[in-house]
């Protein structure tokens, strides 16, 4: 069974997570140090959000954009994968590198860059299990 019911459910969630780390003062200014454009395809459920770090924020507070949906905006990285990849992916379960050779992640643009941030995002790995418990998700947190 998915870890997300439907569409909404992935935006409510994960949405909260890149909302929380575009305004993250210690996560989002290592990010926004790649200069990227970096897409998420999320599929099932269906999802698309494009993280804009390459260019100023529109938003104050926020360190880069954070866009839900198709936008006009040229991503420099795609990355495709199953929802429930991402979900286990930001428990900090699954490795990119194993990931990318599995195709369970398909990545589209310089995989350098991507492999640049993996630092930078390596605090989400508590971030998100704690920002699900917060939100009374407990039943999403993986303990294994």
């Amino acid at each position: 069974m998915p870890f997300f019911k439907d569409e909404a459910e992935l935006r409510q969630i994960l949405g909260e997570l890149y909302d929380r780390v575009k305004c993250d003062a210690q996560i989002a200014p290592r990010i926004c140090e790649g200069r990227i454009v970096i897409q998420f395809r999320y599929e099932e459920p269906h999802g698309v959000v494009t993280i804009d770090a390459a260019h100023p924020p529109t938003q104050p507070g926020a360190f880069c954009d954070v866009f839900w949906g198709e936008v006009d905006l040229k991503p420099d990285v795609e990355m495709s994968m199953k929802a429930d990849i991402a979900h286990q992916f930001w428990h900090g379960k699954i490795n990119l590198m194993t990931a990318l050779a599995r195709r369970q992640i398909i990545a589209k643009g310089p995989i350098p860059k991507i492999l640049k941030l993996l630092p930078a995002v390596e605090p989400m790995y508590t971030l998100y299990p704690r920002m699900l418990r917060e939100m009374g998700r407990e039943d999403l947190v993986l303990t294994r």
